[in-house]
């Protein structure tokens, strides 16, 4: 008897016919649904685990908050860090829709420039606490982080009692941020700094989304932070994208993408798109109503960024490297890839 793979679904089981002939039964050609990134599962995922990474060696403890998707498979990782002032609950729509899609979003809450910085202030202290949490410090804090996670992570995975034994993917890492957690995504996944001489790359991971990313404008320039860069980078901005807080400026953020090496290196400029277009909600300073399809652009393109580098599926490069990501943006929207 023939056996079709179990991992066929029914909807495919469905559709394919055994054909007999002279020789062994055979399966007929199928049409497969075309690839569509914002195709998500029926089944719900289940409620995010919140728990903590115990860093002894820095005194330092990091809340997590780890989105998990339906099946108890090994799935691969995606770790997110959060801009200043932010928390591991921020952007939940990016958590939610990458682990309906298979993958283990973990959420970094980094101590120092988190919500607690401003949370119990009176408004009018609010700015100068952030602007002071957005030190060279704590971007050391943060870049440390994210191995301090990795590493946490690895240990849970062989745990004979851990809810997560066995759940992790741990040869397959996305890292990605928003802000100040883009600066962090890019410190560990290639950026160099002091022309050269700091390093602070994990080699763990394969493959960086940054949402608002920067450029140094003193000290190194973009190609000497950047010229390094080995794995696939995904850069997201707009038009409007700066922020009340530190220096970046647009001009500052588009200069990212041309001092990256080729191969794998991708960006999307939202038209009108504001800092807070790539959170879940709006922030002070915002000029402008927000626009619903710009968190559908970046669902759809950074999941097909993931299925592409982390997974290695054609289908999901075939739809980012082709007419794919077209369909999901608006006319004025800006998309290039090297």
């Amino acid at each position: 008897m023939l056996r079709l793979p179990s991992r066929l679904s029914a909807r495919v089981l469905a559709a394919a016919l055994l054909v007999v002939s002279n020789g062994p039964p055979r399966v007929a050609a199928v049409d497969l649904p075309p690839y569509d990134p914002l195709a998500v599962r029926d089944e719900p995922i289940p409620p995010p685990l919140d728990r903590y990474v115990e860093d002894g060696a820095r005194n330092r403890r990091l809340p997590l908050r780890i989105y998990l998707p339906a099946t108890h498979e090994a799935a691969p990782v995606i770790l997110f860090s959060h801009g200043l002032g932010g928390s591991n609950r921020g952007n939940a729509f990016l958590g939610e829709h990458w682990a309906r899609r298979g993958y283990v979003a973990v959420f970094l809450q980094h101590p120092g420039s988190d919500v607690d910085v401003w949370r119990d202030l009176p408004a009018s202290q609010r700015r100068r606490a952030l602007r002071e949490a957005a030190d060279v410090e704590n971007f050391l804090l943060r870049v440390r982080d994210v191995p301090a996670t990795l590493d946490a992570l690895a240990l849970w995975n062989r745990a004979r009692d851990d809810l997560l034994r066995g759940r992790l993917d741990l040869e397959r890492i996305g890292m990605s941020g928003h802000s100040f957690g883009a600066l962090t995504t890019q410190a560990v996944a290639g950026q160099r700094f002091m022309r050269g001489r700091r390093d602070f790359t994990d080699s763990r991971i394969d493959a960086a989304l940054m949402l608002s990313p920067n450029a140094p404008t003193r000290g190194d320039g973009p190609a000497a932070a950047f010229g390094g860069v080995r794995i696939p980078w995904l850069l997201m901005t707009g038009t409007r994208d700066t922020a009340p807080i530190g220096n970046a400026t647009v001009a500052s953020r588009l200069a990212v993408f041309p001092a990256l090496p080729p191969g794998g290196k991708y960006e999307l400029v939202l038209e009108g798109a504001e800092h807070s277009a790539f959170t879940d909600r709006a922030l002070p300073g915002d000029r402008a109503p927000r626009n619903p399809n710009h968190h559908r652009a970046i669902l759809a393109i950074s999941t097909a960024f993931w299925d592409a580098h982390l997974r290695g599926r054609a289908a999901a490069r075939a739809w980012l490297e082709g007419e794919g990501p077209r369909s999901v943006l608006e006319p004025a929207d800006r998309w290039q890839r090297k």
